[in-house]
């Protein structure tokens, strides 16, 4: 991948749902673009195509029309095999509500990814323990999720995402169930991780003190993108056009 390719990047991505009078435009025409290295906060009013975009980038959904492409391979030109491969060995999830396996120690959900790669126990403990150790978990690897904080279970699921060395986190909503320090704790983690690590962080969130944490905030309205630019210059144009 040449060093000014995009790891992301949308051209005139349309996403309609439903037919005839229920037809909903839910993307109508987007262009977007997220170089390496960048964290991006993607925002916007219910309803912008947010969360939609987040689920194609994610290669859990598809577009209707347009071209998705990640470090400048046509996503759409992968059949489904190939675009779990993407999801497996590129991309790492976090979400609003943890997705912990209740009866499962820290450990062995951070272990999950790696089982599925065929990974030998050994190696994939050792990893899971590693990643562990970066989000400030060591000593309570053995916890289930409910002897862990809201914050420590989110450390938990942002290990799982981290385990399996990809070149992007997405983030939905992963302040949406904390309190305020909680919310600062992950975003501060977030932003080390990204600035030590160089891993992209595409995040969706409707918190502004959250978007804050990012480089730039991607402002969708109606399915498309209003506007980008650094988090002061989209809430200050949010502000004055209000």
């Amino acid at each position: 991948m040449a060093a000014d390719t995009p790891v992301i990047e949308f051209r005139d991505v349309k996403k309609t749902y439903g037919h005839g009078e229920a037809k909903v435009h839910a993307m109508a025409g987007v262009n977007l673009s997220v170089a390496p290295g960048e964290f991006v906060a993607i925002m916007g009013p219910s309803g912008s195509g947010k969360s939609t975009a987040m689920n194609i980038i994610g290669c859990l959904d598809s577009p209707t029309s347009g071209d998705y492409l990640f470090s400048g391979v046509q996503v759409s030109d992968l059949d489904k095999d190939q675009r779990a491969l993407l999801r497996r060995n590129y991309l790492g999830f976090v979400f609003q509500g943890f997705n912990l396996l209740a009866r499962a120690s820290a450990l062995d959900n951070v272990e999950l990814p790696l089982i599925y790669k065929g990974m030998p126990a050994a190696e994939r403990r050792a990893q899971a323990m590693d990643a562990l150790a970066k989000v400030g978990l060591t000593g309570r690897e053995h916890h289930d999720p409910s002897e862990l904080s809201g914050g420590q279970q989110q450390r938990v699921a942002i290990a799982r995402a981290l385990v399996g060395s990809p070149q992007v986190i997405l983030a939905d909503e992963p302040t949406g169930n904390l309190d305020t320090k909680r919310s600062v704790e992950i975003m501060e983690l977030l932003r080390d991780l990204n600035e030590t690590d160089g891993i992209t962080i595409v995040m969706v969130t409707h918190e502004e003190e959250m978007a804050g944490f990012a480089h730039r905030v991607i402002w969708m309205v109606d399915g498309l993108v209003e506007r980008t630019g650094t988090p002061d210059e989209v809430f200050n144009s949010e502000r004055h056009s209000a």
